[in-house]
């Protein structure tokens, strides 16, 4: 069993910056061999992909998506087993519930982007943006 836990959120105004971080923990294979990704969710909507980032080896290979580009940066440290996703200059459309995940299909080529490559998720933190 893989356990993620995120942590960071909470209510920031409109330019702010916010930190999410993500440890993870349990039986599997070494962290540093699953490619990590961050998802959002507001109710009533698809969970979105936001970033990933490859296994420790490939870390340099990262994806975001469209609408954090510029904005957001992901990292991971491996002697933490943990990933972060740095947030700034938030918007109030990035209000959303954000999830961690670990990909175990990553094979070093293409980053995933759909919440069915991943395989664990951590239970979600709050990002409020207010105007």
């Amino acid at each position: 069993q893989v356990q993620l836990v995120e942590s960071g959120g909470g209510l920031v105004q409109a330019g702010g910056s916010l930190s999410l971080s993500c440890v993870v923990s349990g039986r599997g294979r070494a962290f540093s061999r699953y490619a990590m990704g961050w998802f959002r969710q507001v109710p009533g909507k698809v969970r979105e992909f936001v970033s990933a980032i490859g296994w420790s080896e490939d870390s340099d290979r990262v994806l975001y998506s469209d609408s954090v580009k510029g904005r957001f940066t992901i990292s991971r440290d491996d002697a933490k087993d943990t990933v972060y996703l740095h947030m700034n200059f938030l918007k109030p459309e990035d209000t959303a519930i954000y999830y961690c995940a670990a990909d175990r299909r990553y094979t070093g080529t293409a980053i995933d982007t759909r919440p069915d490559d991943y395989a664990y998720w951590g239970q979600g933190t709050q990002v409020t943006v207010s105007s």
